[in-house]
């Protein structure tokens, strides 16, 4: 494999400041402060139209920022054209020229801007991403994996400061995804890059990003190690959107140094002070549902478990490594469960009595003034319905 060092400088810091960028009649990013730290691998994640793609086409110049400022390295670049930005984005497109070969694509770059021993950096490009044994061939004869690594190369060959990544995976089926991800992580982790990863794929940016920030509406939400925002997410946008929660709006009753007591329907539901961004009144809190435990009888009473039921199985669906449950609670909505298959097929069917429990600690209180918990649940329920009919397509 080739130095990284040969041909990747050091990645530099990105800072945006105050970043708002207006259009007539919506404002697709306001007021966005971001500092991304050099050699990290940073993820922002989010839904369609939330300004994700347009904070990328803003730090790559290809927009001008209505108000605020753009740093790379500490330099001020909001003002440069984009070939005079330390930047090089990679498309979900490819956009690799079909009639040169590999190794003529990814020194076009270096060609134009008159940079030494084009060849030579090229193909150790291409041994980087461990295809410069197709260096002669043209783009239409590689795979859409090769193609994408192509596409890599040609944008690390030239250098840059900041690497974008524009839903570079989005192209590929599953398996190619996953095996992407993980060589894109090793990758950036070799030549030391920054990287800034656009994506609305939630597993993604979670696989491959140190750190991710989860944009909604023109603003980031919440930021932090994945791990971070899994465990412990902010906002019911953030619980909803990275991976799937149960939402309840509860009442606090009561509380100790440790822990918050509140009153759900008259049952106890309990949840750690630390675990909680609220500790009075009406809020919201929320359970993920592989942390859920479904029984067909009552469990017995203890300080570290919450119980709830009996509730009323609507939907069992059974996908090889867990099975998936809807589950009505009276006056609470559906809730989701994912049971791991420690034996063979479902505990229960559709319409049998159950009961679920979960660990104190993994309950998890919102910042939201208010919300709709069971409008929430019930969507929550209704996609992940239409997810699996999707994948069964």
């Amino acid at each position: 494999m080739a130095d990284p060092q040969s041909f990747a400088e050091k990645g530099a810091d990105l800072e945006l400041v105050g970043i708002q960028k207006r259009y007539p009649g919506f404002t697709a990013v306001e007021n966005l402060d971001l500092v991304i730290p050099a050699g990290s691998f940073f993820a922002l994640l989010g839904p369609s139209g939330c300004g994700k793609t347009t904070t990328l086409r803003l730090v790559a110049g290809l927009e001008e920022p209505t108000q605020g400022r753009i740093l790379i390295g500490g330099k001020d670049v909001s003002r440069l054209k984009p070939h005079k930005r330390p930047v090089n984005t990679v498309f979900q497109s490819y956009a690799l020229f079909p009639h040169m070969t590999i190794q003529e694509n990814v020194a076009f770059g270096l060609r134009r801007r008159k940079i030494g021993d084009p060849v030579g950096k090229a193909h150790e490009a291409l041994r980087l991403v461990e295809l410069d044994h197709v260096a002669d061939r043209k783009p239409a004869q590689l795979s859409g994996g090769q193609q994408q690594r192509v596409a890599l190369a040609r944008a690390v060959v030239n250098r840059p400061a900041l690497l974008l990544l524009d839903e570079p995976l989005g192209a590929l089926d599953l398996k190619l995804r996953r095996q992407m991800q993980q060589e894109l992580k090793q990758i950036q982790q070799e030549v030391g890059l920054t990287f800034l990863h656009v994506t609305h794929d939630q597993e993604e940016a979670m696989t491959m990003a140190d750190t991710v920030a989860v944009m909604n509406k023109g603003r980031i939400e919440q930021m932090g190690a994945p791990e971070e925002l899994y465990e412990l997410p902010q906002t019911a946008f953030v619980a909803n959107f990275l991976g799937q929660s149960n939402l309840f709006g509860v009442e606090v009753v009561g509380s100790t140094d440790q822990v918050l007591h509140t009153n759900l329907n008259g049952a106890r539901i309990s949840l750690p002070r630390s675990r909680s961004a609220r500790e009075s009144g009406t809020i919201t809190i929320g359970v993920r549902p592989e942390k859920l435990s479904l029984s067909t009888h009552e469990p017995e009473s203890e300080l570290s478990l919450n119980v709830l039921g009996p509730g009323r199985v609507i939907d069992a669906s059974f996908i090889g490594v867990s099975t998936q449950y809807t589950v009505d609670l009276p006056g609470s909505g559906p809730v989701e469960v994912f049971a791991q298959n420690m034996q063979a097929g479902p505990i229960a069917g559709a319409g049998d009595e159950v009961w679920l429990s979960w660990h104190v600690e993994h309950t998890f209180g919102l910042a939201d003034d208010r919300v709709e918990t069971g409008a929430l649940t019930a969507d929550l329920s209704t996609r992940a319905i239409a997810t699996r009919a999707s994948h069964a397509e």
